[in-house]
């Protein structure tokens, strides 16, 4: 009896001790949660042995219970690393099914899709048309392999001031050749349907009327329509149009693409005294442009840079938690899978429940 008490000291010490080691054998390895060993004493039943003479039995190993504390965040220069800051898990999926990690190391493969080291997929919520994201399925996120499509110019909008002691030009008639036929003018970028890039020119010519001004669009030197009028009251605030849009006419530059029609937004234009001045001016036309990186915001949306300027969100990445985290069922490779114990997936988002 003593010596089979002993060897279960014995036998408790060496599983303890198998547990410290594997701990420290995976401090370096990402998403490692460690165990603790968990022991009971043993006492054998008989009715004789009671009270103060009861003699114990020994002890054994109950549970090695898995610890899943917050482990240290550290800073790569992956784009596609993550780290969970709080409970929660990331969700993957092979051919096997659903698996859960903590560990945030992840890569590309050859077609794109977002894996971890052993290449199973990340699970995101895909995006919505509408925006948003569909949080009623998982998808394996994948980056864009496409480039991002041209958009064609169809708005700009100018902040000028034009001298109120303007004089009306001796030249006419209007000429975009000829300077003394017009007072002032500026010019800007604009993209055609297939983003080729294109000049566009704004004249501005004083009339006769009090506070009147014509306005002509020119791009790449053809016209686009006729002149347009442009009014202002005697405080310098601008009248006419009311809305303050000049819609000019389509125009064809490129024959392979649509033809170009750019609505002017004047609602910041202005009649001071001072000198003709253009406070900004912008378009919304951009070019096409491939992917220059990613990025993971806080709440776990996935977006990709491109370098045209823009940007697209991908989906959001799919967070799960579990009733008891620590009933998961381990799979080895820092990932786990649900179990009756650990109670089924909660999805949910990052920064979101």
């Amino acid at each position: 009896m003593s010596f089979n008490i002993a060897l279960s000291g014995l036998n408790a010490a060496t599983s303890d001790l198998d547990v410290t080691a594997n701990n420290i054998a995976n401090v370096g390895t990402n998403g490692f949660k460690g165990s603790r060993a968990e022991f009971a004493s043993m006492f054998s039943a008989s009715t004789y042995d009671v009270g103060s003479v009861a003699i114990g039995s020994g002890v054994r190993l109950t549970t090695v219970a898995q610890q899943f504390g917050q482990g240290s965040i550290d800073t790569t220069s992956n784009s596609l690393d993550m780290a969970l800051s709080g409970q929660g898990f990331f969700t993957l999926h092979d051919g096997n099914g659903y698996a859960y990690t903590r560990a945030g190391a992840f890569q590309t493969d050859r077609n794109g899709y977002v894996v971890n080291p052993q290449g199973q997929n990340l699970q995101v919520y895909p995006r919505l048309a509408g925006g948003g994201f569909d949080r009623s399925r998982l998808v394996n996120l994948q980056l864009l392999t496409s480039q991002s499509a041209p958009v064609a110019t169809s708005s700009a909008q100018l902040s000028v001031n034009l001298p109120a002691n303007a004089t009306v030009p001796t030249t006419t008639p209007f000429s975009p050749t000829v300077p003394s036929s017009f007072n002032q003018s500026t010019s800007f970028t604009v993209y055609d349907s297939l983003g080729a890039i294109h000049t566009a020119s704004i004249y501005f010519t004083k009339t006769a009327a009090s506070g009147t001004w014509n306005a002509n669009l020119y791009i790449d030197g053809t016209a686009a329509g006729t002149a347009q009028p442009i009014s202002f009251d005697s405080r310098g605030k601008l009248t006419t149009p009311a809305n303050g849009q000049l819609a000019f006419p389509a125009v064809t530059i490129n024959p392979n693409a649509q033809p170009l029609s750019v609505t002017m937004d004047l609602s910041k234009a202005t009649q001071f005294g001072s000198n003709f001045s253009v406070t900004s001016i912008s378009q919304n036309g951009y070019p096409s442009g491939t992917m220059t990186g990613v990025a993971v915001a806080a709440n776990g949306v996935v977006s990709a840079r491109f370098s045209n300027g823009q940007s697209t969100s991908l989906g959001q990445v799919a967070l799960a938690n579990f009733a008891d985290p620590q009933g998961l069922q381990k799979l080895g490779n820092t990932n786990w899978s649900e179990s009756f114990q650990s109670g089924a997936a909660v999805r949910g988002v990052a920064a979101g429940g």
